[in-house]
């Protein structure tokens, strides 16, 4: 009898330390940061993950305070918070979680989603934190904010652009309509022997003096316009696509509409001003939006080798399409299917992808809804 005994302690005993094992083994392997602390904010432990995350190595920070991993003011401050929770019980963090700043060993000082669970073992009572490093959360959403803002500001230069190209065009001809009358007053005045004819021609030529200088500014303002100069570099088109159509989906799924991504990867570069060829993929996406608003529906973007020497992106959705008459007119400043809109977004798109010597054009999608095609010519190989 008593050797079973021992066997079955033997068979706990056993089992306890292949728990423990097992224990260590996801603890020293987990991609997350893992630290234990006392009573007192003493470290007890240090797994290999915060070893990188914070650039100490274990034995350099066990049995000191964990505020030696904080950046002030919280260094100063995690004492205080410790000994109010031992006090009065109240939790502020533990088992909640939130996101706190931490600082590496050189000093960097880094975002961490921290959670944290209050553990007894052995009599005593300690405290684990779970940190992940969400630096690269944080950079990422920094990046997007940036984008969206250049990319609005673009926008803006854009419209400001395309509206003052239109109206230098169009204020040109009765500008010099207005010229045109006012040689012919003087003309008739000149014929007059009335003693106040040489006043008014004096009027008149400064009125033609100032009509003349405001047609010459529009059209200084005009070639400035026409010949502005943008920052090109050679980027893979997938990624500017991908970027851009992400940015513009955002609440789109809150519609009912589907997004799917076909994006050709490893495509020759393309030389390019990315922000404006975003900004081009931004409108195209969110007017598919707009026709898939009303009941939901499918989108697709795509990008791929059109031929030897030219890229191109496509925005499908299925939408109700395009009136045939808008059609027609869908590139020209102020034609718009939208109750709100101005009408110069595609106008827009389409004078920055000819800048870039590229096409952009419409088609029916077979299954209902609309194509918009935009080619881009493939970077020179030097």
């Amino acid at each position: 009898m008593p050797p079973r005994k021992n066997n079955e302690k033997g068979e706990r005993e056993g089992a306890r330390l292949e728990r423990e094992a097992l224990l260590r083994a996801i603890i020293e392997t987990s991609p997350d940061g893992l630290i234990t602390i006392d009573e007192t904010g003493h470290i007890q432990s240090f797994n290999p993950a915060a070893a990188r995350m914070f650039g100490y190595r274990a034995e350099e920070v066990i049995g000191r305070n964990v505020n030696c991993l904080m950046p002030s003011p919280d260094r100063e401050r995690h004492d205080g918070y410790l000994a109010r929770y031992l006090r009065t019980g109240e939790r502020r963090i533990i088992g909640i979680g939130r996101k706190v700043n931490a600082q590496r060993r050189d000093g960097t000082v880094f975002p961490l989603e921290l959670a944290v669970a209050e553990v007894v073992a052995g009599g005593h009572r300690l405290f684990a934190g779970f940190l992940h490093d969400i630096s690269a959360r944080r950079d990422a959403e920094q990046r997007m904010h940036e984008l969206h803002s250049e990319l609005l500001h673009v926008s803006r230069l854009s419209e400001m652009g395309e509206m003052a190209s239109e109206l230098a065009h169009e204020l040109n001809q009765p500008l010099t309509a207005v010229i045109n009358y006012m040689q012919a007053c003087r003309r008739l005045l000149a014929d007059r022997a009335a003693a106040d004819a040489g006043r008014v021609g004096e009027l008149i030529d400064k009125a033609i003096g100032q009509a003349d200088r405001a047609g010459q500014i529009i059209q200084h303002l005009r070639r400035f316009i026409a010949r502005g100069e943008t920052d090109h570099s050679a980027e893979e088109i997938s990624s500017v696509v991908e970027e851009a159509a992400q940015l513009a989906l955002i609440g789109a799924s809150e519609r009912g509409i589907k997004a799917v991504f076909d994006l050709a990867r490893g495509l020759p570069p393309v030389l390019i001003d990315r922000i404006q060829i975003q900004q081009v993929i931004i409108n195209l996406v969110r007017n598919a939006v707009d026709a898939l608003s009303g009941g939901g529906g499918d989108m697709t973007i795509r990008t791929a080798l059109a031929g030897t020497d030219r890229v191109e992106i496509q925005v499908r959705d299925t939408g109700p399409g395009l009136d045939k008459e808008v059609a027609e007119r869908l590139f020209q400043p102020f034609v718009t299917t939208k109750p709100g809109g101005i009408g110069i977004g595609l106008s827009i798109c389409r004078t920055i992808v000819e800048a870039h010597d590229g096409k952009l054009w419409a088609s029916d999608n077979p299954g209902g809804g609309t194509v918009f095609h935009l080619s881009l010519p493939l970077a020179a190989s030097d």
